[in-house]
């Protein structure tokens, strides 16, 4: 008599490997979210567009040779065509000059090494604690709750602390004022006739569309973080 088949043998997998596993990576994401831990997405945003700012600008700069082409220097023969030359210089070199302004400026920051880093920590502050924190958890130090007010309230008052009762906003000033001299100099000595000028050019353009740009962009993006 033929003996009845036996039921078959269904392959078994290590279950319970899988859903620990499963369950390690929900849960390390989960916290990733709950404490977070790593930027936001407005701050990446922000980021990429100051990097892509960065090198459209840098991507426009005129030649340095012309810059210091000596065989192009001469005296005005007025204030006004000090005036037109600078204008016009500016316009041809706008990149090249704001590079200058930022070399200064970086320059005198590091040689205060003192107001470089109030000036970082200030920074730091108004991008993580309110510019790209979300809303929801509120801001907790040092065991005590700030709501937005109180936290934007804190941050203006450290700012103006920051800015004119330390060495912060002399260096400031001291170094803008110093590079926008080697500036307007050089563009009142440089003759502009050798210079191809577009007319049809945007005013902001390089570093100056991110000044133009980057509120109307970054603030949607601080606002959405905290909804």
């Amino acid at each position: 008599m033929a003996t009845a088949s036996s039921a078959p043998v269904l392959p078994i997998s290590n279950t319970k490997t899988t859903d620990a596993a499963t369950t390690t990576t929900i849960t390390a994401d989960t916290q990733q979210t709950i404490t977070g831990v790593g930027p936001t997405p407005a701050l990446r945003s922000f980021i990429n567009r100051i990097s892509d700012t960065v090198q459209s600008g840098l991507s426009n700069r005129r030649p340095w040779s012309e810059l210091v082409d000596r065989s192009a220097f001469s005296k005005p023969e007025s204030v006004s065509d000090a005036t037109l030359r600078i204008r016009k210089n500016y316009s041809y070199f706008r990149t090249n000059y704001l590079s200058l302004l930022a070399v200064v400026l970086a320059f005198s920051l590091i040689t205060n090494p003192f107001s470089l880093i109030l000036l970082i920590g200030l920074l730091a502050a108004w991008l993580f604690l309110y510019l790209f924190r979300p809303s929801d958890p509120p801001l907790v130090l040092f065991g005590r709750q700030f709501s937005e007010r109180e936290t934007l309230g804190v941050l203006l008052l450290s700012t103006i602390v920051v800015i004119f009762l330390t060495s912060v906003g002399s260096v400031l000033v001291s170094a803008l004022m110093i590079g926008l001299a080697i500036v307007c100099t050089h563009a009142a000595f440089r003759v502009p006739e050798d210079l191809f000028l577009d007319d049809q050019e945007s005013p902001a353009t390089g570093f100056l569309s991110f000044l133009a740009g980057a509120a109307p962009t970054s603030g949607p993006a601080a606002v959405s973080a905290r909804v």
